[in-house]
C-alpha cells in the first residue's frame, strides 16, 4: 500500500492550493478529500457549531470518506486533510461545560491515529500565516478559532499513538513555491 504526505493544520491556511501545485510541478498523486460536501450531504454546515454527539457523528463520516479515498492511491500522494484535522475540529467543540463521552471520544481518537499511520508516511502542518480570504461554504473565516484549531493540530502531532514524522512549516513561508520546496524538501521528493 502506498502512503502519503499529510498536510494539516487549520482550514484557510492554503492547504488545498499547497497540494495542487505539489501535483503540477512534482507530479504527486492529489487525493483531494471531501469535507465540506460530507457535511452538506448529511444537512450540516461546517461552519455551524454543533453538540458532541452531532460532531462526533460527523466526523466518523469524514474519516470514512477520506480513508475510503486514500485507499483508492496507487502510488505515493499527497492530501490536504488528514485525521489529525478530523481530531482538532473535535476537541475544538469541546468546552468546560461540554457533554462529551469520553469513551466515546478515546475510541474516535485511537481510530483517527490508526488511520494516519496506516496512510502518511509524513506529516507537514500548514499553519495560519496566508491572508484570508471569504469564501461561500468555507468554514469559519476567525482568525482566533484558527489559532485554536492549529495549536490542537500540533499538540495531536506530539502524541505517542502517532508514528509518522511531523514537520512544522514556518509561518513566514508564505510563498507559494516556498512553500512547494519546504515539502519537496521534507519529502525528499524531486520534481520531473
Amino acid at each position: 500500500m502506498s502512503k502519503g504526505i499529510g498536510l494539516c493544520g487549520s482550514h484557510r491556511t492554503g492547504k488545498t492550493t499547497l497540494a495542487g501545485i505539489l501535483r503540477a510541478k512534482a507530479g504527486i498523486d492529489f487525493i483531494r478529500t471531501t469535507t465540506s460536501e460530507v457535511f452538506f450531504e448529511n444537512g450540516l454546515d461546517p461552519a455551524s457549531s454543533m453538540d458532541f454527539a452531532t460532531r462526533i457523528w460527523i466526523q466518523l463520516k469524514v474519516v470514512a470518506a477520506a480513508e475510503a479515498a486514500w485507499q483508492q492511491a496507487t502510488g505515493p500522494f499527497v492530501s490536504d486533510r488528514t485525521p489529525i484535522d478530523m481530531m482538532a475540529y473535535t476537541l475544538a467543540d469541546i468546552q468546560g461545560k461540554t457533554g462529551a463521552d469520553y469513551l466515546q471520544l478515546e475510541a474516535y481518537l485511537d481510530h483517527c491515529y490508526a488511520i494516519t499511520n496506516r496512510f502518511f508516511s509524513r506529516l507537514i502542518v500548514v499553519q495560519p500565516a496566508i491572508p484570508l480570504v471569504h469564501e461561500e461554504g468555507k468554514a469559519a473565516l476567525n482568525r482566533g478559532y484558527m489559532e485554536h484549531l492549529n495549536m490542537l493540530v500540533m499538540g495531536l502531532c506530539c502524541d505517542a499513538r502517532l508514528h509518522c514524522p511531523v514537520l512544522f512549516m514556518p509561518r513566514d513561508i508564505i510563498d507559494l513555491d516556498a512553500r512547494l520546496a519546504f515539502v519537496l524538501d521534507a519529502g525528499k521528493v524531486s520534481a520531473p
